[in-house]
């Protein structure tokens, strides 16, 4: 489904464990990280497609997260013209995204990779708040930026840490904890 404007509907999902750290995972046969997401169908609220996406890709269902908040309106970015798939029509030109903070609510061990019949990611860990928007690829930058800058005060209030603001993206950046596979046995 591609709006108008050549925008796929999408959402992001923003997962937070108790400490104020960020769910952050690897593309299957890829070298990008990044928070999950997906497209909605278009039977689909913001809310269902989150839920959809989040059981897909993390093997996470409702009873394992709380829903914090979500960002208001559209962020949108554009695709890289080498990504623009100009013989489909509608073409589709980027993602317009409802984003969405979750805590954690159950043990860490309830997170699957394989939850699906085709995985999205193999390696997860927990990362500091700003790391990503420092970490993303570039086109996916001002998105995530916009909506951890919008999620901020309220990780501040829920985790009671001081995240300051967003950083300079530059080689000191927080170093991440180790990868989690993401492959458990059934």
């Amino acid at each position: 489904m591609i709006d108008v404007d050549g925008y796929r509907p999408n959402v992001g999902i923003v997962l937070l464990n108790a400490d104020g750290r960020l769910f952050w995972a690897r593309r299957i046969n890829r070298d990008g990280w990044q928070f999950p997401q997906g497209g909605m169908r278009s039977d689909e609220t913001p809310l269902e497609a989150m839920y959809r996406e989040l059981e897909e890709e993390t093997g996470l269902a409702p009873e394992h997260v709380e829903v914090v908040a979500a960002t208001r309106g559209w962020l949108r970015y554009k695709l890289p013209q080498r990504y623009v798939r100009h013989h489909q029509h509608p073409t589709c030109i980027g993602q317009k995204q409802v984003w969405f903070l979750l805590k954690l609510v159950s043990d860490e061990a309830s997170l699957r990779l394989d939850a699906c019949d085709k995985p999205e990611f193999d390696i997860w860990r927990w990362v500091d708040f700003w790391y990503p928007a420092a970490h993303v690829v570039n086109f996916k930058r001002q998105v995530y930026e916009r909506a951890l800058r919008h999620f901020a005060p309220l990780v501040e209030g829920l985790c009671r840490v001081e995240l300051g603001n967003a950083p300079p993206r530059e080689d000191g950046d927080p170093t991440p904890d180790e990868p989690r596979h993401g492959w458990r046995a059934a």
